[in-house]
């Protein structure tokens, strides 16, 4: 049974030592580490990840970017950490991690934009943030969407039922809790703890963080289940989508079969070559 973890700007607390030390455990304990790191490679607490996994020399680790707010990533983690209680190997659950970011609906409630980053603002909107009182509704994924939070205007949202977690008190969550909640169809509001690096990715601490997401871990693995299997011709893991996210074998290269395969009498069977990874990605 795989483990599932967030790379967040708390693991940057911890010494080179300390996070080796109970990454080593983790791998001991669970055989796998699915780790979900902020998208952009120059992140310190992604780059932290990346240099314990190639201290460790350890294939068994996926370090696997996203786009989502903390808060989208806390919660696709959650739901990693269900499927892992069924049958689906540590190879498909990576796979899974991209596959689900299309189900989640990620935004905020801000009381400013003035450093918003995220998605695009125009003038106006940095001029009405300067306005006490004002709200902002925004949507980071799957569509950037920016609008003065309007109890008769509600961001485009999911076609399919879902539940809706909020974060965060910086702001009134009026808007969040109602218009929004009543114009997704929210079958269940739910109030989680704000993610510790939120105000960072969202330019202020004025903020209210909110998400839709499956929550029914049946619908996760119907969801995920549907999706082609492959077996990678690398390290022989089964996995969904054109990568092995543990050893980074692609699947463009298939004349090779996993190392673990048998070779089929009367062929010789060219050994594959393992793939180098870029040096901001070992």
């Amino acid at each position: 049974m795989p483990s599932v973890i967030t790379v967040t700007s708390d693991d940057l607390s911890l010494s080179l030592e300390e996070q080796l030390t109970r990454t080593t455990t983790a791998l001991d304990t669970y055989g796998h580490l699915i780790a979900l790191a902020p998208a952009e490679p120059a992140d310190p607490a992604r780059r932290r990840m990346h240099t314990v996994r190639s201290a460790l020399e350890a294939d068994r680790i996926a370090i696997v970017p996203s786009p989502l707010p903390p808060l989208a990533i806390a919660l696709l983690a959650e739901q990693l950490r269900q499927l892992s209680g069924t049958d689906l190997g540590p190879g498909v659950l990576a796979g899974a991690a991209r596959l689900l970011t299309y189900y989640l609906h990620s935004g905020a409630l801000l009381g400013s934009v003035a450093k918003l980053d995220r998605v695009p603002v125009g003038v106006g909107a940095h001029v009405k943030s300067l306005v006490p009182g004002r709200h902002f509704a925004v949507i980071a994924h799957p569509e950037p969407y920016l609008a003065e939070a309007e109890p008769g205007t509600v961001p485009p949202g999911p076609g399919y039922q879902t539940q809706l977690a909020v974060a965060g008190k910086g702001v009134d969550p009026a808007w969040v809790t109602g218009p929004l909640a009543s114009g997704w169809r929210a079958q269940h509001l739910r109030e989680v703890p704000l993610p510790t690096d939120s105000p960072r990715w969202w330019g202020t601490s004025r903020l209210v963080e909110f998400t839709a997401y499956i929550a029914d871990v049946g619908m996760l693995y119907q969801l995920v289940t549907s999706v082609r299997r492959d077996t990678c011709t690398w390290c022989g893991l089964e996995i969904i989508g054109d990568q092995c996210l543990f050893c980074a074998t692609r699947l463009g290269d298939r004349t090779a079969p996993a190392k673990h395969a048998a070779a089929r009498p009367g062929r010789e069977v060219e050994t594959p070559r393992r793939p180098q990874l870029e040096p901001h990605k070992r």
